[in-house]
């Protein structure tokens, strides 16, 4: 009887540290919405649950903006890009270091993995003074082609591969099929669960990305949402029309999640069960 009140109260107060991390975890994306929907804003965090002086005013102004749309499409291009990139080339090299033989493989891919522990920070100064002497400043293979080599999808990639059967891609050789076939209708179809789930992480990345499009992006042609959000404050806009902005900014990643969401789901219980 003891034991069995003991592992209540674990249970208990699992149920209530998960309960206070979740509300901890909502609690900001909520004062942002709230405080997008008050134009005047809140005196206080008591006066979040009145419902008075609601207004959409600061949505129909950020949605009247042409700058807002011009941003998204940019943020759209830079994410949407840079996730056909990524994925195409870490399959790519994923497949090598998985399935081929070839000198220098092993030391080339722990150079790989060995990026993985440079901040990125440090490679920024080089990275600009480079697109600087190619013309890439403020534009849009700038802001994209400096992100396609992703040293933890290559790395996911390879991982996954490695544990589809050999005797698949033997088989497909004796019937004749040439490398780019194999790759093709036999590797990449099979990795559908880990395509999207690297997908949904390297969108969320670009999409969110700030400091590397504040460097490059130096235009309104080419500035994406989070750059161009963050440049409203320095014009003195209501904080409600940024809450606003922020709040369109997320619906975005959230469709995107929620449309990969079962491949996610598959892609760890695929890896739990190798």
């Amino acid at each position: 009887m003891e034991a069995t009140r003991s592992v209540n109260l674990r249970s208990a107060g699992t149920y209530v540290a998960l309960i206070l991390a979740a509300i901890c975890t909502v609690f900001p994306f909520l004062l942002m919405v709230v405080v997008s929907l008050k134009p005047r804003g809140i005196g206080n965090i008591f006066q979040m649950l009145n419902l008075d002086g609601i207004s959409l005013a600061s949505y129909d102004k950020i949605l009247g903006s042409a700058d807002v749309w011009t941003w998204t499409f940019n943020s759209l291009v830079y994410s949407v890009v840079s996730v056909v990139l990524v994925l195409l080339f870490s399959s790519m090299a994923g497949y090598a270091f998985a399935k081929k033989r070839f000198p220098g493989k092993e030391a080339m891919f722990w150079t790989f993995l060995a990026m993985l522990m440079v901040p990125t920070q440090v490679t920024l100064i080089p990275l600009f003074i480079l697109l600087s002497w190619f013309n890439g400043i403020d534009t849009y293979w700038g802001l994209i082609i400096p992100t396609v080599a992703n040293a933890q999808s290559i790395f996911l990639m390879r991982q996954f591969i490695a544990g589809i059967p050999d005797e698949l891609i033997e088989a497909a050789r004796i019937d004749g099929a040439g490398e780019w076939r194999i790759f093709w209708q036999i590797i990449l179809p099979q990795t559908g669960p880990i395509m999207a789930t690297m997908g949904t992480f390297v969108f969320l990345w670009h999409w969110n990305d700030f400091l590397w499009p504040l460097l490059v992006a130096q235009s309104d042609a080419t500035r994406t949402l989070t750059v161009g959000l963050a440049s409203l404050q320095s014009e003195q806009v209501n904080t409600s029309e940024i809450m606003a902005g922020t709040t369109l900014s997320f619906v975005p990643t959230f469709i995107v999640f929620l449309l990969l969401q079962r491949f996610f789901v598959r892609s760890i219980m695929t890896s739990g069960l190798k």
